[in-house]
């Protein structure tokens, strides 16, 4: 006689839960820091912000949102300049491509970059116009998060 087996019914512990996930932070090692809650925690800038934890305690950094810009010659004489990250700033990249396209007179579009992330490409030499457009246009992009890529290296915009 076969037997029907029956769901089983879990109950939620608040109180575990939250036990656990302290340990699993880090925050209750060897007993120290079990009561320091909320102590002190407005002063000190949240680990959780800079650092995201993966599956099997493995840190990930979260990026700083920056934006690269760099120049592509094609057949010997045609640059494209190709913008990365202004996306990360809650920018839509085709209302920047539009923008783009207006102010510097030339093609402007969207498109997929080798690592699968969308970017904008130019057409013309536009390297160095870009920076003081980009930061009047939109005034949450600091000028310190610009970079250009010149000869393989990551070089500061504002430097």
């Amino acid at each position: 006689m076969a037997v029907k087996l029956q769901p089983v019914q879990v109950l939620y512990c608040p109180e575990a839960a939250e036990k656990t996930a302290e340990q699993l932070d880090g925050l209750t090692v060897g007993g120290e820091n079990a009561g320091a809650k909320g102590e002190g925690s407005s002063s000190e800038p949240k680990k959780e912000d800079e650092v995201k934890r993966l599956p099997g305690g493995k840190v990930k950094k979260k990026e700083k949102p920056e934006v690269v810009v760099e120049k592509i010659v094609r057949n010997k004489r045609k640059c494209v300049t190709i913008i990365k990250g202004l996306d990360m700033f809650g920018i839509k990249l085709s209302e920047a491509s539009k923008k783009l396209g207006k102010k510097f007179a030339s093609g402007a579009s969207v498109v997929k970059g080798p690592t699968e992330k969308e970017q904008i490409d130019v057409q013309g030499d536009i390297m160095y116009d870009i920076v003081e457009f980009i930061t009047d246009t939109w005034k949450n992009v600091p000028e310190s998060a610009i970079y250009f890529i010149e000869d393989g290296k990551k070089v500061s915009a504002s430097g």
